[in-house]
C-alpha cells in the first residue's frame, strides 16, 4: 500500500463502518433518502476522508487537526443514529451495534491524536 493512511487501523475501521452505514440507509423510507440518509452517510464518509487527508504529507499538528475533524464527524454519525432511532427508522439493535462501533472508533481516534 502506497499511502500512510492505508496502514492505519482507524482508517480501515472507518471504511468498514461507512459501509455499514451505507447498508443501513438503504432501508430508510423514501422521505428520508435526501434528509437523514445523506447526512449520516456524509458524516460517516468524512471520518475516513479526514483521516486520509490529514495523514498524507502533513505536519503532526495538521494531522492532529484532521483527526479532530474525524472525531467530530464520528460524533455527528452518533447524533444521526439518535435521530433515526427517535424517528423509528433505525432499530434498537442497529442503533446499539453502530453506536458501540462508533464509540470504539472515536476512542481509538482520540488515542491516536493524543499519541502524536
Amino acid at each position: 500500500m502506497g499511502f500512510k493512511f492505508e496502514d492505519l487501523r482507524v482508517w480501515k475501521l472507518s471504511i468498514d463502518l461507512s459501509t455499514e452505514v451505507n447498508t443501513l440507509i438503504k432501508t430508510f423510507p423514501s422521505e428520508e433518502k435526501f434528509i437523514l440518509a445523506t447526512q449520516i452517510q456524509r458524516a460517516a464518509d468524512s471520518v475516513a476522508l479526514n483521516i486520509a487527508e490529514g495523514s498524507t504529507g502533513q505536519s503532526n499538528a495538521e494531522f492532529k487537526k484532521f483527526l479532530g475533524y474525524s472525531i467530530r464527524s464520528g460524533i455527528e454519525v452518533v447524533s444521526c443514529l439518535y435521530l433515526g432511532q427517535k424517528r423509528k427508522i433505525i432499530s434498537d439493535s442497529d442503533f446499539k451495534k453502530l453506536y458501540n462501533s462508533y464509540e470504539e472508533l472515536i476512542i481509538k481516534l482520540q488515542a491516536l491524536k493524543n499519541s502524536i
